[in-house]
């Protein structure tokens, strides 16, 4: 007897649906997506800054090693041949202050000893005002003639122990101005410059205590030697 049966029913398992395809991907390969290559440009756009940045500080630092060393040469070579001058510490028994403060006493001319030298262009300066000292009672050692570029009245210079000798002399020669030499004798010097008129009549001379005057000490220079100024004009008047 047929045995009466229903439909069909497939009993076969069920597909599942497929998935869709990576976009990413194609043979195995990943592929560069817009925004992946948008970010790789950025980056390398990134980095070619930074390496510029690097090259232009580079690059200037180099240019400014080239210049420190290119003045520095140049500045050697301008102080080796004279186009610039260094101030240089001399060293110096003198006093570092140039202008003595102390308050001295006006000697007797008798116990000044003097040199005389004419540093100006008019011949016998040197022997006529030499006379004129002697003739007030100055001992008036030399007398010659020099060299020098002080434009003033005239200088009168000794060491410490003539300061006070020096004093006197400026009280006859006024408006000189006083330097100090390392001599260590008691002599004087009077150098007479472009300034010079005469001494100061013997009545007028101002015989109170007082200080050496020194009107350019700003200008003042320590030396060793014992002249200021050396000879270097013939011996004579």
């Amino acid at each position: 007897m047929a045995r009466l049966t229903g439909p069909e029913v497939d009993t076969s398992p069920a597909k599942k649906p497929k998935r869709p395809k990576d976009a990413t991907q194609l043979h195995g390969h990943h592929v560069v997506t817009g925004p992946e290559l948008r970010a790789t440009f950025a980056e390398d756009a990134a980095a070619q800054k930074s390496r510029f940045r690097r090259r232009l500080f580079h690059g200037i630092v180099l240019v400014l090693l080239v210049g420190v060393i290119a003045a520095g040469a140049v500045g050697a070579w301008a102080i080796m041949n004279g186009v610039i001058k260094v101030p240089t510490a001399i060293a110096s028994k003198a006093p570092t202050s140039l202008c003595p403060t102390t308050t001295f006493d006006y000697v007797p001319n008798e116990t000044v000893n003097l040199n005389v030298f004419n540093a100006t262009s008019r011949g016998g300066l040197a022997g006529t005002v030499a006379e004129q000292f002697t003739a007030r009672g100055f001992k008036v050692a030399s007398v010659d003639n020099s060299d020098t570029a002080y434009t003033g009245v005239g200088v009168v210079v000794s060491g410490v122990k003539g300061q006070a000798a020096a004093f006197n002399i400026q009280r006859n020669l006024a408006g000189t101005d006083y330097f100090q030499d390392n001599r260590e004798d008691e002599s004087v010097d009077v150098i007479l410059t472009s300034g010079y008129e005469g001494l100061v009549e013997p009545e007028l001379v101002d015989q109170t205590p007082g200080k050496l005057l020194c009107p350019r000490e700003d200008l003042r220079i320590a030396d060793n030697s014992k002249w200021p100024v050396v000879p270097t004009l013939p011996a004579g008047q």
